[in-house]
């Protein structure tokens, strides 16, 4: 079990825990579905709602949204796009993950205070070691900088990845985030790149962290003429679970890793941080494997 719990919250199995997800166009997202059977599991009373800003309107100011939930009684909430980095400031505590990946999924409700945590971090880093524990990690190339490319950077470069090459949309958030990098693990460690063709064809490996390949942002953030059968590839998305990126991938012979991994163990770390009990991370699979979005949508708060 991952030893970054900055504040885990321990609860009256007699009480309900009510546990949301901020964000924006999260209709699809499995996380509810898992929350609920981790707790069915455990015969514990939890109700998992949806906090959607494209389905209903929400304060502009994301510490305002965080007083309107604890004001409704919620014990904690789960963070996705595009508040990740912005909830950060009305954070009271940030545990070491979440301070040095500057991203916030998790935020624990507990003795009046806010603790903010990344379980992303992990669960990357738990999906890479469980699904391709012996991949090459001299070079890997990671096309995404933000909140989730972020906690991916850290988790790969702990796993032992020699030299991360960063590129995104956004030149910027690429040097800033090799920046980072540098900072933590070292000179050499992180490099900026914008030739993302030249920067594969160097490399062992690839990873997908922007939203790219969703069912709503269909496509591949790279061509498939860059791929090779000797290079693994990665993907953080998972709706859909064989993304345009993977299927083709994976025709050409690549190992790859899907982003259900990921999905499933932050999941699995921000249950036990709202709850300090240990899920059965089994049934939180079959609970992501048999979602239907069109039938499990969670409430809204």
């Amino acid at each position: 079990m991952p030893q970054d719990v900055t504040a885990q919250a321990i609860v009256d199995r007699d009480l309900p825990v009510c546990i949301g997800l901020l964000g924006q166009g999260i209709g699809a997202s499995r996380t509810p579905r898992m929350h609920m059977a981790a707790a069915e599991a455990l015969g514990l009373p939890y109700d998992y709602r949806l906090i959607d800003s494209q389905r209903r309107e929400l304060p502009e100011d994301v510490g305002a949204i965080l007083d309107m939930l604890e004001a409704k009684g919620f014990n904690g909430i789960n963070v996705t796009y595009p508040f990740k980095r912005a909830v950060i400031p009305a954070i009271d505590v940030l545990s070491d993950s979440a301070q040095n990946v500057g991203a916030v999924n998790t935020v624990v409700f507990r003795d009046g205070k806010r603790f903010g945590h990344n379980t992303d971090h992990w669960g990357f880093g738990e999906s890479l070691r469980r699904g391709l524990p012996d991949v090459p990690l001299d070079r890997v190339v990671l096309i995404g900088a933000g909140g989730a490319g972020g906690a991916v950077a850290h988790a790969l470069l702990d796993a032992g990845v020699d030299t991360l090459l960063v590129a995104d949309i956004s030149d910027a958030m690429a040097r800033e985030l090799s920046m980072v990098l540098t900072e933590r693990y070292g000179a050499g460690r992180a490099e900026t790149v914008t030739d993302v063709r030249a920067a594969i064809a160097s490399a062992h490996g690839v990873v997908n962290a922007t939203p790219m390949g969703m069912d709503k942002n269909p496509g591949m953030p790279v061509a498939a003429a860059d791929l090779r059968p000797d290079l693994w590839v990665g993907d953080i998305v998972y709706f859909p679970l064989e993304t345009e990126l993977l299927r083709t991938a994976r025709a050409l012979g690549c190992r790859v890793l899907p982003g259900s991994g990921m999905a499933l163990h932050q999941a699995e770390q921000a249950f036990r941080l709202f709850t300090g009990l240990e899920p059965d991370t089994e049934r939180m699979w079959e609970a992501f494997r048999s979602f239907d979005p069109g039938r499990d949508s969670a409430p809204f708060a």
